[in-house]
């Protein structure tokens, strides 16, 4: 399996192929509790990184989902608007959110990696 990459807003980003893989951190869904409602981004939306992509509602509260990087929108997780828990019981596996075609690959390696997500964690605690 891919190295997967951090944002400081908790998502995490596996590159695989041309596409890469988005979706929250495990430290994320256990901030947020029971995932209940999850909006997702159209196909094709055309995204830059940092920007507010996607809505996960748990029985706490509603979060915005962010673009990682910048690149457009080529397949969504249809699994999550059946059963958003997915997100909860796997959120790197498949509780995945969306993939994107990256505009600069790039991008990702320039986000944490396990380590510095963990320091970085440790640091808000």
């Amino acid at each position: 399996m891919a190295e997967l990459r951090y944002t400081k807003d908790h998502e995490w980003v596996r590159l695989e192929g041309d596409s890469a893989t988005v979706g929250i951190t495990d430290h994320a869904q256990t901030a947020l509790g029971d995932v209940v409602f999850v909006d997702l981004p159209e196909i094709g939306r055309e995204v830059a990184a940092g920007e507010a992509i996607a809505v996960v509602e748990s029985v706490k509260a509603a979060s915005d989902v962010y673009a990682p990087i910048a690149g457009r929108i080529v397949e969504v997780n249809a699994g999550l608007t059946d059963d958003p828990a997915l997100i909860n019981a796997s959120p790197t596996g498949d509780g995945w959110f969306f993939r994107i075609e990256p505009k600069d690959p790039a991008e990702i390696a320039a986000l944490m990696d396990d380590a510095a997500y963990a320091r970085f964690v440790e640091s808000e605690a």
